[in-house]
């Protein structure tokens, strides 16, 4: 089985034009970012490709999760992704997932130590980290916790 993802552009000018983008569900405006001497419209190829390893990194984690019957009361995720410019050159050079797993009060030492283990294949599976491997280094920094009774 094959999935196809389309993504129909348009961009009008040179470097400091704003574009716009298709894609499924996702419509927005394209441009390079203020810190890149940009005009900052809508998103860019960096948030873009942050934003899929991230979502992609999460709904694997879920998925993971919920097969092996872990329960959470929430999960939540901050992602960093550093570009490094040097002679003008831009290079995407790591991502940095920082995953906060609660699990239901009810939980045990076990089911701390499996979702640590979960989110760590996470990283290791997500189609898009796969995608980037070996190009951009991916570095994990979960932290599992289990929720207080009120």
């Amino acid at each position: 089985m094959e999935h196809l993802f389309t993504l129909q552009a348009r961009w009008p000018g040179g470097r400091n034009a704003v574009g716009d983008i298709t894609a499924g569900n996702l419509q927005t405006q394209v441009s390079i970012p203020k810190d890149m001497d940009g005009p900052s419209i809508g998103t860019n190829p960096d948030e873009m490709l942050l934003g899929a390893a991230a979502t992609c990194y999460m709904i694997t984690l879920a998925a993971l999760l919920e097969r092996a019957g872990i329960e959470t009361n929430t999960q939540t995720l901050q992602s960093e992704g550093y570009v490094d410019v040097t002679n003008g050159v831009f290079t995407y050079k790591k991502i940095i997932h920082k995953p906060t797993i609660e699990l239901m009060p009810n939980a045990s030492e076990r089911d701390q130590q499996r979702a640590k283990r979960f989110a760590e294949k996470a990283e290791e599976t997500c189609m898009i980290s796969k995608a980037l491997r070996g190009n951009v280094q991916l570095e994990l920094q979960a932290t599992i916790q289990v929720a207080r009774v009120i």
